[in-house]
């Protein structure tokens, strides 16, 4: 089925290009249709795992503390996020079976990297308009650790409420580029049970949205139609995030735990310049009319455990989150 609502959509458009253009070009060779189908299903293997580990790093160290903060409390950090590749993430299984244009050269299996893995590739070979297309498939970041700095900000409000932003330049790791924005609103409850808070026990409710925008370079196919246009594609994140903190604290030092709970929806979209066969065929629109089908919205339920250490309107905060990945941070941080 999928792989005739492709080819349908591919002939679709053509049938409302341009007559006099068509008149004077070679007819599409049908197998773009396939084409288009192996680009969606290796797009789904390929960047999914980095997708889902950057709702993990937008989604730790959100509250540096459940503390009440009074009117225009204005804090400033620089994070440090250390996100940890899961081995599983790092590579999938293909085979010659799932693929309907390409196939393996020289084999029938191969372990392919996602875009966490590493700088391996596989050679894939298709035949279209009577000319072989070979291509290497994308590498991945090539690390076990992905660092990345971002900085956050937070302001009293009033009311026992903090206004939070965070905001990371855009960080490029080999062939990947992330970024993320965020918005929060911090409320204390403890300040409504003045004998937890006399007892230096502290809890607080976070709302919070962030988008994680990720590209990745992705399939340079070369076609005698010229190329195709595949050279980047796009994930853009949209997380909702609500979480609990409590923490208990000792003079100088405060120990946190929370629970985060997010939803994400996902975007994906064939990004960059456009390839020479949209002189015959608008087929980054086909190719993301098509990406739609794997775009979807997951949920998460995510632990975090913090230690903060106050040197005098200085702090230095090293935070764990975990769940089906590990993600650590450790921030400075200074209150005015």
């Amino acid at each position: 089925m999928r792989k005739f609502s492709t080819t349908i959509g591919v002939f679709g458009l053509l049938i409302f290009c341009n007559s006099k253009l068509m008149a004077q070009t070679p007819s599409i060779d049908p197998a773009i249709g396939d084409l288009i189908q192996d680009a969606i299903f290796f797009t789904d293997l390929y960047i999914t795992p980095a997708a889902d580990a950057a709702v993990y790093q937008a989604a730790s160290s959100w509250v540096n503390t459940p503390q009440k903060a009074d009117l225009w409390d204005f804090t400033i950090g620089i994070h440090m996020n250390t996100f940890f590749v899961p081995k599983s993430d790092r590579s999938f299984r293909l085979n010659n079976s799932d693929l309907s244009f390409f196939q393996i050269q020289g084999q029938e299996s191969a372990l392919t990297p996602t875009a966490l893995g590493s700088d391996d590739y596989v050679t894939l070979k298709g035949v279209l308009g009577g000319s072989d297309v070979i291509l290497k498939s994308p590498e991945g970041v090539d690390r076990e650790v992905v660092i990345y700095p971002y900085i956050q900000g937070s302001l009293g409000v009033g009311f026992g409420t903090e206004v939070i932003t965070k905001f990371s330049p855009q960080v490029t790791l080999k062939n990947v580029e992330y970024q993320v924005l965020g918005f929060g609103l911090k409320h204390s409850i403890s300040q409504y049970f003045k004998t937890m808070e006399s007892n230096n026990y502290f809890i607080s409710a976070l709302v919070a949205y962030a988008q994680e925008d990720l590209t990745v370079n992705f399939l340079d196919v070369e076609t005698q139609y010229g190329n195709l246009g595949f050279n980047a594609l796009n994930s853009l994140i949209d997380t909702w995030q609500f979480q609990i903190n409590a923490s208990k604290k000792w003079k100088k030092f405060e120990l946190s735990s929370g629970i985060i709970t997010n939803s994400s929806s996902f975007e994906y979209k064939v990004k960059g310049k456009k390839g020479q066969i949209e002189e015959i065929l608008p087929l980054q629109d086909v190719l993301n009319n098509e990406l739609k089908s794997i775009a979807e919205r997951k949920f998460n339920c995510i632990g975090e455990v913090s230690g903060r250490l106050d040197f005098n309107h200085f702090f230095v905060q090293t935070t764990i989150a975990f769940g089906k990945f590990v993600n650590s941070n450790i921030s400075i941080q200074y209150q005015f």
